[in-house]
């Protein structure tokens, strides 16, 4: 006799129906082994699924009015379509020290500002005319947020010139070029070529108090600055200025003479047609009034 069971309250490894003869052969196969799960598409098979998905969106996107929660659940299906295009080109830009998720954000922006100017019917690939504006943002970003150190423009624009020689040059010799070569390649002079790539890693100012990473040494100020010994004289040199112009005229001459012009007093007084006692009896006075007028001694 056969004892029949509700399919809705059978476990799920037992049949739907019990019987009291002996068990199918079928039955007492080990159930040990997982199923196998479905093979991983190739990249090329994902790229076309992404482009066809892509095809049939922008169709729906194009008779959808804009603002509308249809239109915006479409376009959304469309930046999350194409997000793997922002990440290969922000991967473009993974030597600028800068977080990746910060460059796929802004990859992003250039992502949608493309999804609302594309035109299906131009019989374009969007991927194809999506890519510039992606990498054009990022750029931009590189350009206006990130540096610290102002480069000009064209100086900005001709070191992504010789950065793009030397790809070329490297794959073409297997070897780095040399700075004569990229100048050939773009009819530049070398010292240009040298502040192209001098321009290049001006992102971001290094503090002088820093310590150098990674060889332990002290920072820039301690091993570049050295003590400069007209320093110290500099307030005493102002000191002194502001305090000869308080004396009269003859007797200015006679200090610049003795000490700026290394005269002695027998010379100054050749020089001004008076005694050499009257050239030292000034000069005691212009001491006196300079040490009066002197408040800091004072």
């Amino acid at each position: 006799m056969a004892l029949t069971v509700p399919a809705s309250s059978a476990p799920e490894a037992l049949p739907a129906q019990v019987s009291d003869g002996p068990p199918a052969q079928a039955s007492e196969a080990p159930q040990d082994r997982a199923p196998e799960a479905p093979p991983a598409k190739a990249p090329s098979t994902r790229g076309a699924d992404t482009r066809a998905l892509t095809q049939v969106l922008f169709a729906q996107l194009k008779d959808l009015t804009p603002g509308t929660a249809e239109h915006s659940r479409v376009r959304g299906a469309l930046i999350e379509a194409n997000l793997p295009l922002v990440r290969y080109a922000a991967a473009r830009f993974r030597s600028r020290n800068e977080p990746m998720e910060d460059v796929v954000q802004v990859g992003t922006i250039g992502l949608i500002n493309a999804i609302d100017r594309f035109d299906p019917d131009r019989g374009v690939q969007f991927p194809t005319f999506a890519m510039p504006t992606v990498v054009g943002e990022i750029k931009r970003y590189f350009r206006d947020n990130v540096r610290t150190v102002h480069v000009p423009r064209r100086l900005h624009e001709l070191w992504v010139q010789v950065t793009g020689a030397t790809e070329d040059l490297t794959t073409a010799f297997g070897r780095s070029p040399t700075t004569a070569e990229i100048a050939e390649r773009l009819r530049i002079t070398e010292e240009e070529v040298l502040s192209c790539i001098e321009a290049g890693r001006s992102y971001h100012a290094t503090s002088l108090e820093a310590a150098q990473e990674g060889d332990g040494l002290p920072g820039l100020v301690d091993r570049l600055g050295y003590e400069d010994p007209a320093l110290d004289g500099v307030e005493h040199r102002d000191l002194v200025r502001h305090l000869l112009v308080q004396l009269p005229e003859r007797e200015q001459r006679i200090l610049l003479l003795r000490y700026y012009s290394n005269l002695t007093q027998s010379q100054i007084s050749a020089e001004l047609g008076v005694s050499q006692m009257h050239v030292s009896r000034l000069l005691a006075r212009s001491f006196a009034r300079l040490r009066s007028a002197n408040r800091i001694e004072a």
